[in-house]
């Protein structure tokens, strides 16, 4: 029995993922600890040198209520913020934004980049503006909100999830409510799959994989905002509240509690109140089951297809992560979220910049309704997004 259990355990660090960056803010004190990082001492997990011409605490803030409460993996949260102030290296477009600093390989192979964000009804964004929030330079995946340029009418109150510019999921952008969200980017195979929950709920695979030309240089990936201008609109203080930010490869983490976390979700399998932009391309997974091992709910992972056997069927993740294969006299086949990609109506990718800014051309990838909008490309000597 105690043999069993070692090699359960076993399976189940052996399918645990491996997170490839931290930016879960539990090593900082404040976040003034931002302003240690520059280009000639790159220190610390993020760069910072998107936002405006105030001190740090103008535009990013840390406290453990700016958090998901279910995210007990994290210490603390980050409060991102644009104010009148927020224009960056002389652009019409207001930014907070922060670069992971690493050198891990987060732009290679199967990778899911992990965050929670919520809004409220204090500083809430501007439903009348274009909001591009924790995307790529590229934009193959990000979030957007607001009124989205060259939309019909004149507000918007969706959340939505876009690829190259297609909108693949939306829901009402509710305030008070954490979105939980991972993107499963297969950067060998070209695709990206959406992975969703509410709350303390852990994700779900909620819009399968998607065609789509992922490029990233590793040091491309805006955790926070872009908002574009509008004419007639002034600026207003806006936050937008992230917590549980890392990225990971291996076995997809579906706890929000997130690694070294203990698991906080009433329903392991619980599904979105979210709404799919397509109902052909965009469903829950088939692949998702719901087993009992001791009595206890438990969901099935997207393990590498070599753990299924003729004698181990299913794998079944626990809430708390563990990996425990079960025992069938039939196996089943266990299919990633990222394979069958879905081809999405994709329009025009812009190249990804690989140096730091000094001069700047204003580039922007094409709204999701034939839109010529601007987006910030650099050319300076290092690494950048």
């Amino acid at each position: 029995m105690l043999r069993s259990l070692f090699l359960l355990n076993s399976i189940g660090s052996a399918l645990a993922g491996t997170i490839l960056w931290d930016g879960r803010f539990n090593d900082m004190t404040s976040s003034t600890d931002l302003d240690n990082w520059s280009w000639s001492d790159q220190t610390g997990p993020y760069q910072y040198y998107i936002h405006g011409t105030e001190n740090v605490t103008s535009y990013v803030n840390l406290d453990s209520t700016f958090k998901n409460p279910a995210d007990t993996g994290s210490t603390q949260g980050v409060k991102i913020t644009l104010d009148s102030t927020a224009y960056w290296n002389g652009q019409t477009m207001r930014r907070t934004e922060l670069i992971p600093q690493t050198t891990a390989a987060i732009n290679s192979g199967i990778v899911y980049y992990h965050f929670s964000m919520q809004r409220t009804d204090t500083n809430a964004p501007s439903e009348f503006r274009e909001h591009q929030i924790c995307f790529f330079e590229s934009h193959f995946t990000e979030m957007k909100a607001g009124w989205i340029s060259g939309e019909s009418g004149t507000s918007d109150a969706l959340l939505r999830w876009d690829v190259s510019s297609a909108t693949q999921w939306n829901t009402t952008w509710e305030a008070g409510v954490w979105h939980n969200i991972a993107y499963a980017i297969d950067f060998d195979a070209g695709s990206v799959a959406f992975y969703h929950s509410t709350g303390a709920d852990d994700l779900v695979l909620t819009v399968p994989a998607v065609t789509v030309s992922a490029s990233s240089n590793g040091a491309d990936w805006h955790l926070g905002v872009l908002e574009l201008p509008r004419d007639g609109y002034t600026d207003a203080t806006e936050d937008i509240y992230f917590s549980g930010v890392y990225v990971e490869s291996g076995d997809l983490t579906t706890s929000v509690a997130g690694p070294g976390g203990a698991s906080a979700s009433s329903s392991a399998s619980a599904a979105s109140t979210s709404t799919p932009a397509t109902s052909s391309s965009v469903a829950e997974a088939s692949s998702s089951v719901t087993s009992t091992v001791s009595s206890a709910a438990a969901i099935v992972s997207s393990a590498p297809a070599s753990v299924a056997s003729s004698s181990v069927s299913e794998v079944v993740v626990l809430s708390t992560a563990t990996v425990v294969p079960v025992v069938s006299s039939s196996s089943a086949a266990v299919t990633s979220a990222i394979s069958s990609p879905v081809v999405a109506s994709a329009s025009s990718i812009i190249t990804t910049p690989t140096t730091p800014p000094s001069t700047l051309s204003t580039v922007v990838a094409p709204a999701s309704t034939s839109t010529a909008a601007s987006e910030p490309e650099d050319d300076d000597d290092d690494d950048c997004y």
